[in-house]
């Protein structure tokens, strides 16, 4: 097991350096640990598996390395808090650098702390195609992240998530990179309504991030589920997208094919677009369950 952990450290090179500090040091069976994902996160080790148990070699190993250690059991009916496992406990949020823009994360914010690394490359993508003036709107926001590469683009954000926690998350991320939330936008409820009224209004976005959760339920009790339901989802924003606007469309389901996605995402346009299909950072060498479709 030594000789695989040595492997997949070395597949990760050049990360970490001045730029990147958070990153996926072992990704299931890719890198020959099936049921194991392991993170770097700034100093700090997150290690994520679906068995109940740690083998005791990687055990050993993770105690030897002298790191801060905490464990998620991946569990999607117990979504718990990481447990402390090995080093000094780190009680208190901290700062990750990812191509050069921080963002706070904490082991005590619950099942997510605070970023999705597997959407890294689909950030830089964002933040380079964005333009002074331009204007985006990310939905399914979470902690903001894609608006604050967006805002260090250049653009004009508005940033929407149902939860007020987490829009205020996502403001303590733009001042971490130096950037007022005043001059920002953000709006807290459900995508779908927000989706509706932006339309009505005839506001507009040059850019349109949707990466909505794989199940929901509304307030009302709707069902949404990415497998049925994305065209749906595509159609409100598509009438929200600039004539020249670019649209990311993401989804981790794993049941639902790529070839499927991009069906459900041209359906929900009454023009034709074209669409890219965005691979994983290099760093995810297991499953490549995350598909991401540019549309423009």
């Amino acid at each position: 097991m030594r000789d695989a952990f040595d492997a997949a450290i070395a597949r990760r090179q050049p990360l970490p350096d001045a730029h990147t500090n958070a990153f996926r040091l072992i990704d299931d069976s890719g890198d020959r640990f099936p049921g194991i994902e392991l993170e770097e996160l700034a100093g700090h080790w997150l290690l994520s598996t679906r068995d109940a148990a740690i083998p005791d070699d990687l055990k050993r190993h993770l105690r030897e390395s002298g790191r801060s250690v905490y464990w998620k059991r991946l569990d999607q009916h117990q979504k718990e808090s990481p447990t402390h496992l090995f080093g000094p406990a780190r009680t208190e949020p901290f700062t990750i650098l990812e191509n050069g823009v921080r963002f706070e994360l904490s082991f005590q914010s619950g099942y997510s702390q605070g970023i999705f690394l597997d959407q890294r490359d689909n950030r830089q993508t964002l933040r380079q195609r964005m333009r002074p003036g331009a204007t985006l709107l990310n939905t399914f926001a979470y902690t903001g992240a894609f608006s604050v590469v967006a805002a260090l683009g250049g653009a004009e954000t508005t940033t929407l998530d149902l939860s007020q926690p987490y829009l205020d998350w996502a403001k303590r991320n733009f001042e971490l990179n130096d950037i007022a939330p005043p001059t920002q936008h953000f709006c807290k409820g459900d995508t779908f309504h927000w989706l509706r009224r932006f339309a009505k209004q005839g506001r507009k976005f040059d850019g349109i991030v949707l990466d909505p959760p794989t199940f929901s339920r509304d307030k009302d009790g709707k069902v949404f589920r990415v497998e049925k339901d994305y065209t749906r989802l595509v159609e409100l924003a598509a009438a929200c997208l600039a004539p020249e606007g670019v649209l990311l469309a993401c989804t981790n389901c794993r049941q639902l094919e790529l070839r499927n996605f991009e069906k459900q995402i041209r359906a929900g346009f009454s023009r034709r677009v074209k669409i890219e299909s965005a691979p994983m950072p290099f760093d995810f060498t297991g499953e490549h369950y995350l598909k991401s479709l540019w549309v423009e």
